[in-house]
């Protein structure tokens, strides 16, 4: 089979490389893959920047979600059978979706939502486990809340915006000129224009905040929240929580404690809780978002669908950060 690959860590370009097709194992299930969609962790993973977490071997397949044809089940699958249309996000320690044939883990996958094309169902995994995790697991949102969605125009923003919607929350969102007029279609409640304000100076007393970018984002997001308020991370430093939940070593925890050392003390000295997160698959989880898909009150946010043989160019597209919604690879026709 064929699929796309970096030999270390690096800009390097990815390659097309031969590989044989995986065998899925007792629990396992392999698919045709149809098409994959590009993520942020796409280029961190190929950069080098999560090796202290998760070890990976080299040639590295990147590719974090997938949607194509069941191809094969162990014997111990029960819920799926050969010629099923799935979608799925693979576990923390497994990547490597752009390519032909992927194994995955049968609870990592749902059948796709039954109104959506490969392209369009490729989209939705990664971001959209994220935002339920961040919205149900760490934050524990309601109907009245209030939750600012930095980002909203980009993939995981313009997710979260219609999870938001369907949650009956009040959602605030980032976003220049240009993605004014999509955020504002997808139902958020107040949008604020980064280029002309800053959202610390507009937000008051909100519950959550679903953080994306980091940074001066993150430090400021904390004074918007009320007391008891939380902020879900994604790109904000880890904490120790993080650091049991993955097993780090005494060294790796060390390094996490100095530097989660500035939002440990904004966590005290606001009242608010922080977490750094990163999402958990769930076959439960996705069947959710596939009703809520069939029941057209989320639908994905595609920007630009590459060919296979450009994967390299959807990873530079991504990395430029101006995507409006999602990019995805056509792994196969």
């Amino acid at each position: 089979m064929k699929a796309m690959a970096v030999r270390k860590y690096g800009k390097a370009p990815v390659e097309m490389i031969d590989l044989p097709i995986p065998e899925p194992g007792p629990e396992e299930v392999l698919v045709r893959v149809k098409a994959a969609s590009v993520n942020p962790v796409d280029f961190k993973t190929r950069d080098g920047d999560l090796k202290s977490v998760v070890k990976h071997t080299f040639p590295l397949v990147l590719g974090n979600d997938l949607a194509g044809v069941v191809e094969k089940v162990g014997k111990d699958v029960r819920n799926f059978k050969a010629g099923d249309k799935v979608y799925g996000r693979p576990g923390k320690n497994q990547i490597g979706t752009f390519a032909q044939y992927f194994v995955m883990n049968q609870y990592a996958m749902a059948l796709m939502p039954n109104n959506l094309n490969f392209v369009e169902a490729a989209s939705i995994p990664l971001v959209g486990l994220t935002s339920y995790q961040a919205f149900h697991e760490i934050m524990h949102l309601k109907a009245g809340d209030k939750v600012l969605v930095e980002a909203g125009s980009g993939g995981i923003g313009t997710f979260a915006i219609q999870l938001g919607r369907v949650m009956g929350l009040h959602v605030a969102t980032t976003v220049s000129e240009k993605g004014e007029a999509l955020v504002q279609s997808l139902g958020a409640d107040e949008v604020i224009n980064y280029k002309q304000q800053n959202f610390w100076d507009v937000l008051k007393h909100y519950d959550g905040v679903f953080d994306t970018l980091g940074g001066k984002n993150l430090e400021q997001a904390f004074t918007i929240l009320k007391p008891g308020g939380t902020i879900a991370s994604l790109v904000g430093p880890p904490t120790m929580k993080f650091a049991d939940a993955w097993h780090l070593n005494v060294i790796k925890r060390l390094g996490v404690w100095y530097l989660s050392r500035k939002v440990r003390k904004l966590q005290k000295a606001h009242h608010v809780y922080y977490e750094f997160f990163l999402m958990h698959p769930s076959d439960a989880q996705l069947r959710t978002i596939a009703n809520l898909i069939e029941e057209h009150k989320i639908k994905p946010v595609i920007d630009q669908v590459f060919p296979f043989h450009e994967t390299q160019r959807a990873l530079d597209y991504s990395e430029q950060g101006h995507a409006k919604g999602k990019i995805v690879i056509k792994i196969e026709d």
